[in-house]
């Protein structure tokens, strides 16, 4: 009976989110259709801002993340982690400050910000998944003669793959719910509708910019999810 409960209020909530959804759908459709041109314009580059910076915070993130990972890095790993751990406590319009105050107004001080702030779960999930790869296969493979960095491209990484994909798609998506907040430093995206929608209290703008945030956001993890199912080997996923 315990069990039931949770399900039952799951359909009821499901059940009512479809009722609200079908009973406003004229407007959604039709709010969607009056800024048709501004959602595709703004949502192109809102997913310019997240593919840059979150292309480069995967490649810095896997790299640092390896880099911490070895035996010579093991008494600073930990407080690195822990910097990395109190950078994120940081609010996001702190970090954008900064780098506007650095950086200027632009792309480029948004692209920084979004990229810190997408930094640490990549780091820090590549780091624990390096770490939990079973150490006889690592034995294994200096018994056969592999150079270290053959170990680490052919055998750790590939063991590591589902935690470091965890931690990509966590980073993607704070990238997504952060990238709005670009706008008020000159970086566009879909913030300049949802903001623009609250100072003149608009909602239709306003729904305008969040309906295709969180599409992306929905879309994006999806394909990450299927990318995750496909290049994963399959005795490590075990979904497969």
């Amino acid at each position: 009976m315990r069990r039931l409960f949770p399900l039952g209020y799951g359909v009821a909530v499901l059940c009512l989110l479809f009722g609200l959804g079908y009973r406003h759908q004229e407007v959604l459709l039709h709010t969607m259709e009056l800024y048709q041109e501004d959602i595709f314009y703004l949502s192109v580059e809102h997913i310019e801002l997240v593919a840059i910076s979150g292309g480069l915070a995967i490649v810095a993130g896997v790299l640092l993340g390896v880099l911490l990972s070895r035996a010579f890095m093991a008494r600073l790993a930990e407080p690195l982690i822990q910097v990395l751990n109190i950078g994120a406590t940081i609010p996001t319009l702190a970090v954008l400050a900064l780098s506007m105050s650095v950086l200027g107004v632009g792309k480029i001080p948004a692209l920084f910000a979004l990229w810190v702030m997408a930094l640490l779960p990549i780091v820090r999930n590549t780091y624990a998944g390096l770490k939990s790869v079973a150490p006889h296969l690592v034995e294994a493979a200096q018994g056969m003669g592999m150079r270290p960095f053959f170990i680490v491209l052919h055998v750790e990484l590939p063991n590591a793959l589902l935690v470091i994909f965890a931690g990509v798609r966590t980073a993607i998506a704070i990238n997504i719910g952060t990238a709005p907040l670009a706008f008020l430093i000159g970086g566009g995206g879909l913030g300049e509708l949802i903001f623009t929608g609250i100072d003149l209290n608009e909602i239709d703008m306003l729904l305008a910019g969040v309906i295709p945030v969180a599409l992306l956001a929905v879309l994006l993890d999806f394909i990450l999810g299927q990318m995750q199912y496909w290049l994963i080997p399959r005795g490590v996923n075990p979904a497969r």
